[in-house]
């Protein structure tokens, strides 16, 4: 199993990124998705999970109405759209899945939200 996230970077406040997590080695178009973020001295909390097919989504109150998780199992890829960004979004930002009972976690990208 192998999860590659990309995407992130620096941005003004309301500005927009869109991460991006190339998943491989599992069917990735059977296993619902999920995005993490942990910002410095901060527990890992979940951001948003799509079921396996898209239909179903669920966001954490703090980003509902300014993120939207979605996937494209073609391509084996999930993504997060992020709007109105605000520096309390500034955290690594981790694409997971749970494959073979195990939660499976890629390297993460950073966020940084700053004037």
């Amino acid at each position: 199993v192998q999860l590659v996230e990309s995407g992130g970077g620096l941005v003004q406040p309301g500005g927009s990124l869109r991460l991006s997590c190339a998943a491989s080695g599992f069917t990735f178009s059977s296993y619902a998705m999920s995005w993490y973020r942990q910002a410095p001295g901060k527990e890992r909390e979940l951001v948003a999970t799509i079921t396996s097919a898209g239909g179903g989504t669920h966001y954490a109150d703090s980003v509902k109405g300014r993120f939207t998780i979605s996937r494209d199992n073609a391509k084996n890829t999930v993504y997060l759209q992020m709007n109105s960004l605000k520096p309390e979004d500034t955290a690594v930002y981790y694409c997971s899945a749970r494959v073979g009972g195990l939660t499976r976690w890629g390297q993460g990208t950073q966020v940084t939200v700053s004037s």
